[in-house]
């Protein structure tokens, strides 16, 4: 390829325009930059040419300016105008918005040469732009082939299309291809698509179009000209770089292993314990949004969607908190996020906001990279390194877009690893060293689609196909052997009998050497065509259970996944959602399910454009740029060293942080880890297992097939699975406890062809493999969309993959096969790279140093929190999870899951023996009825004898019920329905807590045989089950006598199918068994076992594989098992049974390993000693396993969750019951009030349980002071039984967001009357306000009759008026009304009577004046005579009338309008109320939409770093919500000493120890919200009395007033309304510890409530006299009466 030579001169090139083209250029420009003069010389004398110049040096109009003057020239030689319309010039985008902004900016040239050839006499053509992409409408795209325009802007896909359409006749007359940002695909599959499309255009053509490339800065310029041109020589048009850039990299503290703690966001009380935690996010957040203050428009990079959204919203919260009284609705927004998951639509609207300066700043992925013109940006801010210098030089391009500016960069690292990286990457960037790029070879997918498009439409010769298709760069060396065997692919070659788009495409005549299309052809092209691979996500499930959950208690869905993220990740592998780490167990077609994994570090979720990882070329620079930095470092030369640093950029705070982190690690490790020396470094976690890390700066790309080789390696030689995660700066492994020498460096040494092989082998089995197949197979055409107008499902796309791979794996050339091969091993790994770093690593050229440390060294440090960088740096991130992380520690069995053959630690033994005795038909529930159970138990089971028999029939009174049902009716369906099977979800409960004798006998007869597996079953072949392992508890011994019933009835059974003809009687091992009739050859061939005569022919035809079939039964009915203990069942040999196994291991259907703990052999082991389990008993066993697990590990004890939230509504129970009060005074009052926001207690609950609850010295007045002063609002929201209602409190500053109002309620006329009055705003007294309203009435049309029936009682005005108090309309500014309600009696809280009284309001003062001052603010001025009048002025009120309307009434704010602002508000409510945000939290507060809205909502306030997601509260389902700081405070709340808090479920253990510490008891209104009964958490059950019977008739509420006593945050005790009935919840009624703290905390309650007197008389349905819990009332202060207890104030 030429390259550029010479610069010509700039006046010569301008003098080969026309002078209309000249001249406009010359009035519009000082004078042409280096890359236009450069381009014009070459284009004008007819060559392609690739321009290669940095952003805002005038590429577009290099590129173009020469074709529209031709058209100019061009009409000028036609002035008779017969010339054809026809497109000359084809600009290719590969963006569709940069094709808009082109289209946009041709227009000032287009208008301004028009002019001037005007204004100079000469013709001037109309030349129309046309644009067509995806977005086109269709009549559109029909005009543009009909009627061409002179200049057609598209897409590489679009352009496929015109070419494989009739369309393809509009393109013709094309001189002229410009492609832009070519160097965005030429180093990509749609870029090797666009090519072979280039070339079909010019077959089109009487002679090839002219090629005009347009880049950036790429290396090596001379590969794009390659891709540009093909075998045509391109002139590459490179200049020196003029542009300017002024880059610096700042760190915004001096030292950031010593951060400052974060100042905001933490609600610890002292009490928890818990430190702040430090993060650098404040700090940058801060800087960033100085610098954005500072410049008129900034775009802000980040490497991740989520990131954007998180920074966005901060710099908008600091940027209101510095200009409070700022309207965001006036002037300029501030920031504004922007990637692939804002809308296309919102991505549009953030754009042309920046670009017009409506918006200051907008934060950005890679979305806003390429070459979209985004107007004058004067800046640009880089978070963390960019992921390559290319990428960095696009991004900091954006600043200074303009010919002749200067592009401003800021960057800001997050930690000191990234600082290095960071440095690297700016050097590279001011000296323009780029990574290199590399045209894709051969790849065969975009063969075979662009063949079927090329003979779509008309037969094309196939050596000619080959000569054009190899003309283009990415087919230069296409093998002519790999062009047949695409042909092959598409002509039909392989069967598609097994894979029915495996039918041929095309017809391939191989004798006449012509390809044609066959029908369908060109459609298939056109709907299935292209290179974008469709990606999606996946749903995230808990793993474990399959049954459906209650509205309360949550669903099983965790989150989303990117569909790249699942196909990176394996099973085994640790990732974070939220706040919480999940192990994928299991990855199907369309979820991954996941179990808990809490404390392990995890890989943050990414979508794909996210990190691509470092290239090869980058990583050589950062071992360089250590190297030579620390060589200076600390000698006379250490000078030198900063000064390189200032000169990059960096600093002084830079500087500083990036000599003391190479420094520490040089320390640490004795030799730094650079280009020329590799560190193996040698560690061990808190477990006592070994990390083994490979410290190596070559990037993502070399690491990870470097990790799957040693992955390999390590579980050949040791037989493990090392976990090996692979990161841009090396390779961690986790090796468990080991006695010998753990391995070290002889791990990671490979010869390279060994490597390729090794990496070859373990790719082809990979996910990543199985998802790049999917891809290419649908860019081949070989999964084609079902509708054309409809994206196919992903699942359904994924399960077709897998289809077509099966069949494709039996063909080794088959060509899609090879391709995704080579595509994993170059285009995603870089193999080749990694071969030459082995080699090097062999001759010595790279030292491999390896070292022990007692702790991980900073680099180690790194790269362990590697999967969590992103969270570790997050100030939101929970305690327990940045601990765990940062000491690297893996706190649960569930760090080995699945990664090793031995599962014998994970699997539970009681678990196993569960599911082998549902194998069986063992268990209770899976036992057989009848005839025809019996006869599916001898086929799927096999051979029976009648004991045996006998005991899998269920009891014979179920028999007689259930008949000679079908056992494959009950049975089989429940097996087949899920593929857990086995009643999977309903058996979990009793595995984690075994069933009481009780319960089990109360579930069959009497007479049933019970526990016959015990010895009969699992017994006899695997032993007694594990010593100090949970045992199924036995039922009483069976009498004989019933016991040989069963067996007379089983052997009856059993002989009435042998005289059906349906069993056979045989002896096998000499013992008398029965079989069903279809295994009789099977038997007779497998065991050589006679048969008896009568035997009908047909089943004594031989069988394929009699052994095979007898073995792999056995191992569908059993747990794990010995080839022994299969031999001795069966009758055959060890030997044999090994060898048959053996052979279905081949074949996926059993897996060998060590499984069960009691059989874990001792000494060397073996063959017959190995363990064997069907690869689906197995995955049965180990889900139900993890199961239990989950409920072992660290998600909070839900009574942990009610301590929790007491504490965090300012309640603390103290020891043995008392007042719970934290709060003092009004401040207390009014930091309830704000807790409290909108939600609705009833009125006598207020001042009697909630407040003094919390409130210690609470007073009526404090309440009325808040109101009167304007600081808060109450409202009604619906009236209750007797004189009693349902109210909110809310802080008047929002009550638009909380407020609710009535949709039912109609208002009459009084009501009407009552709302005009106060509608001219004003607080009024009841009677002005009557006088007003009665005005209203007698302006009405019917007024003279309603004047006639009087104008309204003073009765009915009262009524009105708490009608719309109760319809959410009206409020008061005092409390007065309410309490004047309760007066009245008949409340749901009993209170003390209070004589009727009118309370006038305070005059003067502050909380008036206040109050006021917001009215005034509502509704203006406020009209004369409100403010002096008295209540009850014009009426004539009885003392109780008057204490229900005394205060001001007024109109209360009307909700917000926006559905998504009060959902936010919601949401912040539901937070701050609860501190974990639950499905059943949002269902007991009724909140609009539902949890379904709020988990949207929800999700995308996670997105922006506002709340966490999390599994933090048990059995409360996968979806919680929470922030950080409140999951570090919730956890502290969790018991390590479980046994020592009382449970309604087992039998007082603390009896034990009478010495124990009084309980913690609180006594609360059932409709409190720090009750979390009946919302979040579900009510517990009653326990069962004596005679086992479980009390009927009352259920415990959230009931209007209702009391309930917790004891540790379990539920103990429910008060109904009035208090004759008790609920005891607890399972011991007699324990004194228990009982006393209850009494007394009830005591309290009433007292504080100041209840009159309560009869206490029932408790769980009997009498409550002389039990325990009526001893522990009286000596609380009750006193006993003849029908039980009672209290008096």
């Amino acid at each position: 390829m030429a390259s550029d030579g010479v610069r010509p001169d700039p006046e010569s090139v301008l003098s080969r325009f026309s002078p209309a083209t000249a001249a406009w250029f010359s009035g519009a420009f000082a004078s042409p930059t280096h890359a236009q003069v450069g381009a014009w010389d070459a284009v004008s004398s007819g060559r392609h040419a690739l321009v290669v110049a940095p952003t805002g040096s005038g590429k577009t109009l290099a590129a173009f300016l020469w074709a529209l003057d031709s058209l100019l020239r061009d009409s000028e030689a036609a002035q008779d105008g017969a010339r054809t319309r026809t497109t000359r010039v084809l600009y290719v985008s590969p963006l569709k918005a940069l094709g808009v902004d082109v289209e946009r900016n041709l227009r000032a040239p287009l208008v301004g040469i028009t002019a001037t050839a005007r204004r100079l006499g000469l013709s001037a053509p109309e030349v129309r732009v046309g644009v067509r992409s995806g977005d086109t409408p269709p009549q559109e795209r029909r005009r543009l082939v009909k009627d061409p325009p002179d200049i057609l802007i598209t897409t590489p896909e679009s352009l496929f299309l015109m070419l494989t359409s009739q369309a393809r006749s509009a393109l013709a007359g094309v001189e002229t291809v410009i492609i832009d940002e070519v160097h965005a695909v030429a180093g990509t599959k749609r870029g090797a698509h666009l090519a072979v499309s280039l070339e079909r255009l010019d077959a089109l053509l009487a002679r090839p179009a002219q090629r005009i490339g347009l880049s950036a800065t790429v290396e090596p310029a001379e590969e794009v000209a390659r891709f540009l041109g093909g075998i045509q020589p391109v002139r590459v048009v490179a200049p020196r770089a003029e542009k300017s850039w002024q880059l610096t990299v700042t760190v915004p503290v001096p030292d950031m292993t010593e951060l400052p703690a974060l100042a905001e966001g933490q609600q610890e009380a002292p009490r928890t314990g818990l430190q702040p935690h430090a993060s650098i996010w404040p700090h940058v957040e801060e800087r960033i949004v100085d610098l954005v203050a500072a410049h008129r428009s900034t775009i802000v990079f980040v490497n991740s969607r989520r990131t954007a959204e998180r920074l966005t919203a901060r710099l908008n919260e600091i940027r209101q908190e510095r200009s409070p009284d700022e309207d965001p609705d006036e002037g300029t927004e501030f920031a504004r996020a922007h990637h692939g998951s804002v809308s296309k639509e919102q991505r549009a609207l953030v754009e042309d906001g920046l670009k017009t300066g409506r918006l200051r700043c907008v934060v950005a992925t890679s979305s806003l990279e390429l070459g979209i013109d985004m107007g004058s940006v004067e800046l640009v801010i880089q978070v963390e390194a960019p992921p390559s210098v290319a990428s960095g030089l696009q991004r900091v391009g954006r600043a200074g877009h303009q010919v002749g500016e200067t592009s401003v960069g800021w960057f800001f690292p997050k930690h000191r690893g990234d600082l290095v990286n960071t440095t690297v990457v700016v050097e590279r960037m001011r000296a323009g060293r780029i990574e290199s790029l590399a045209v894709p070879a051969n790849p065969l997918d975009i063969l075979a689609q662009q063949t079927v498009a090329a003979c779509a439409l008309d037969e094309i010769d196939a050596e000619e196909w080959f000569d054009r298709v190899r003309r283009s760069a990415p087919f230069a060396t296409l093998p002519h052997s790999a062009y047949e065997s695409v042909l092959d692919l598409l002509s039909g070659r392989y069967p598609s009998d097994e894979f029915a788009e495996l039918r041929p495409r095309l017809v391939w005549d191989r004798e006449a050497g012509v390809l044609a299309g066959r029908p369908g052809a060109q459609r298939l092209a056109v709907t299935s065509g292209g290179t974008i691979p469709d990606r999606g996500l996946f749903g995230v499930f808990l793993a474990g259970s399959e049954a459906g959950s209650s509205g309360r208690t949550g669903g099983r869905r965790v989150g989303e996944l990117d569909e790249e993220m699942v196909y990176e990740s394996r099973v085994g592998d640790v990732i974070t959602l939220g706040a919480t780490s999940w192990q994928v167990q299991q990855i199907t077609h369309d979820r991954v399910l996941v179990v808990p994994a809490f404390g392990q570090p995890g890989r943050v979720p990414f979508w794909r454009g996210d990190a691509e990882g470092r290239p090869v070329q980058l990583g050589t620079a950062v071992g360089a740029f250590r190297r030579e930095v620390t060589a200076r470092a600390g000698t006379a030369t250490a000078d030198q060293v900063q000064e390189r640093l200032a000169a990059a950029g960096l600093d002084q705070w830079a500087r500083d942080n990036l000599t003391a982190y190479l420094a520490e690690q040089q320390e640490a490790t004795g030799v730094l880890p650079t280009e020329k020396t590799l560190v193996v470094e040698r560690f061990r976690d808190e477990l006592g297992d070994w990390r083994v890390a490979l410290h190596s700066p070559y990037g993502l790309p070399v690491h990870a097939p470097w990790a799957l080789a040693v992955a390999a390696r390590l579980q050949a030689r040791y037989g493990m699975d090392g976990q090996a995660m692979a990161a841009d700066d090396g390779i961690v492994l986790r090796v468990p406890m080991m006695e010998d020498e753990p391995p070290g460096a002889d791990l990671f040494l490979f010869d390279p062809d060994e490597l390729e092989e090794l990496v070859t082998r373990e790719v082809g089995g990979s996910a990543l493999f199985a998802s790049r197949f999917r891809e290419n197979a649908a860019r081949a055409l070989l999964l084609p969309r079902r509708d054309p107008g409809r994206r196919s499902p992903l699942w359904q796309q994924r399960q077709r993959s897998a289809q077509l791979l099966e069949v494709a794996r039996k063909y080794p050339q088959f060509p899609i096969v090879l391709e995704t091969v080579r595509e994993c091993l170059q285009d995603v790994y870089d193999l080749p790279a990694l071969k030459g770093l082995a080699a090097q690593v062999g001759s010595r050229a790279v030292r491999l140093v390896e070292t022990t440390t007692a702790n991980p060294s900073p680099f180690a440090q790194s790269l362990l929190f590697g999967y969590v960088a992103q969270f570790l740096y997050e100030g939101d991130s929970p305690l327990a999870e940045r601990r765990a992380a940062a000491l690297s520690l893996d706190p649960s069995l569930l760090n080995e899951l699945l990664g090793r053959a031995e599962l014998r630690d994970l699997l539970d033994p009681a678990v196993i023996a569960s599911v082998e005795a549902d194998l069986q038909r063992l268990s209770p529930q899976r036992r057989v009825r009848g005839a025809e159970g019996l006869a599916d138990a001898l086929r799927l089971l096999g051979p029976l004898t009648v004991d045996e028999a006998a005991a899998r029939l269920a009891a014979e009174e179920d028999n007689v019920r259930s008949g000679r049902e079908t056992f494959e009716n009950q049975e089989e369906t429940k097996e087949t329905s899920k593929s857990e099977g086995f009643g999977e979800s309903r058996n979990l409960r009793e595995m984690g807590t075994p069933p009481s004798n009780e319960s089990l006998s109360g579930s069959r007869s009497a007479d049933e045989p019970r526990n016959l597996d015990k010895s009969g079953g699992l017994g006899a072949s695997h032993g007694s089950p594990t010593p100090g392992k949970p045992k199924k508890p036995e039922a009483p011994a069976e009498p004989a006598k019933q016991h040989e019933t069963a067996n007379i009835r089983a052997r009856a059974l059993l002989d009435l199918l042998v005289q059906e003809r349906r069993a056979l009687q045989l002896r096998i091992g000499g013992e008398a068994t029965y079989a069903v009739v279809q295994d009789a050859a099977r038997l007779r061939d497998a065991l050589g076992v006679a048969l008896p005569m009568g035997v009908p022919l047909a089943f004594l035809e031989p069988v394929p594989d009699p052994l095979g079939d007898v073995v792999s039964r056995y191992a569908r009915t059993h747990g794990p098992f010995t080839a022994a203990e299969a031999g001795r069942a069966l009758g055959l040999g060890p030997a044999v049974v090994l060898q048959v196994l053996q052979r279905l291991a081949a074949e996926h259907r059993v897996t060998e390993g060590e499984f069960r703990p009691a059989h874990s052999p001792t000494g060397r082991s073996t063959p017959l000693d190995t363990e064997w389990c069907d690869v689906e008993v197995l995955r049965r066993i180990r889900r139900r396993s993890l199961a239990v697990l989950r409920a072992e590990v660290e998600p909070v004890e839900q009574p942990a969750y009610a301590r929790f939230l007491a504490d965090w509504q300012h309640l603390d129970a103290p020891a043995g019951g008392g007042s719970p009060a934290t709060l003092r005074g009004v401040d207390g009052v009014a930091t309830v009030l704000e807790q409290l926001a909108g939600v609705a207690v009833p009125a006598s609950a207020w001042e009697s349980h909630v407040l003094p609850a919390r409130v210690a010295d609470y007073s009526p007045g404090q309440l009325d002071e808040l109101l009167a002063g304007g600081e808060f609002l109450w409202s009604g929201t619906a009236p209750a039984t007797g004189n009693d209602g349902w109210i909110a409190f809310h802080p008047a500053e929002t009550a638009d967001l909380t407020v609710t109002r009535a949709e039912d309620f109609e208002p009459g006329p009084l009501h009407q009357a009552l709302l005009a009055a106060l509608s001219g705003g004003g607080a009024w007294f009841v009677g002005p306000l009557v006088d007003r309203a009665q005005q209203v009435l007698a302006s009405l049309p019917d007024a003279p009759e309603r004047e006639a029936s009087g104008m309204g009682a003073a009765a009915e005005w009262v009524q009105a008026l708490w009608d719309l108090v109760w319809a959410g309309l009206v409020g008061n500014d005092t409390f007065a009304p309410v309490r004047g309600l309760l007066g009245l009696g008949r409340t749901a809280h009993r209170q003390r009577s209070r004589p009727p009284r009118v309370r006038s309001a305070r005059s003067g003062g502050l909380g008036r004046s206040g109050r006021l001052a917001r009215l005034r603010e509502l509704g203006g001025p406020l009209p004369a005579g409100t403010t002096g009048a008295s209540a009850g002025v014009g009426l004539a009120l009885s003392p109780f009338e008057a204490a229900r309307v005394a205060g001001r009434w007024s109109l209360l704010p009307a909700p917000t309008d926006d559905p998504t602002v009060r959902s936010h508000a919601a949401a912040e409510v539901l937070l701050d109320r609860y501190g974990v945000i639950t499905r059943g939290a949002v269902v007991a507060e009724e909140v609009p939409g539902g949890f379904a809205t709020q988990y949207r909502l929800l999700t995308r306030m996670e997105e922006a770093g506002q709340v966490r997601r999390g599994y933090f509260v048990e059995h409360l389902g996968a979806a919680q919500f929470s922030t950080g700081a409140t999951v570090d405070r919730l956890r502290g709340f969790a018991r390590a000493d479980d046994e020592e808090v009382p449970s309604p479920t087992d039998p007082a253990p603390w009896r034990e120890t009478p010495d124990r510490p009084a309980r913690h008891a609180l006594a609360l209104a059932a409709t409190d919200p720090a009750n979390p009964y009946g919302a979040a958490l579900p009510w517990p059950e009653l326990p069962a009395d004596a005679d086992g019977v479980r009390p009927t008739g009352h259920r415990p509420g959230r009931k209007a007033g209702a009391v309930v006593v917790l004891v540790e945050g379990r539920l103990v005790l429910y008060v109904e309304r009035g208090g004759r009935t008790l609920l005891w919840f607890a399972e011991d009624p007699t324990d004194v510890r228990l009982l006393d703290p209850t009494a007394t905390a009830l005591a309290c309650a009433l007292r504080t409530a100041q209840v009159e007197k309560m009869a206490l008389e029932k408790v769980n349905g009997r009498s409550l006299l002389a039990t325990p819990l009526a001893e522990a009332l009286l000596r609380a202060g009750f006193y006993s009466s003849p029908s039980g207890v009672r209290f008096r104030a």
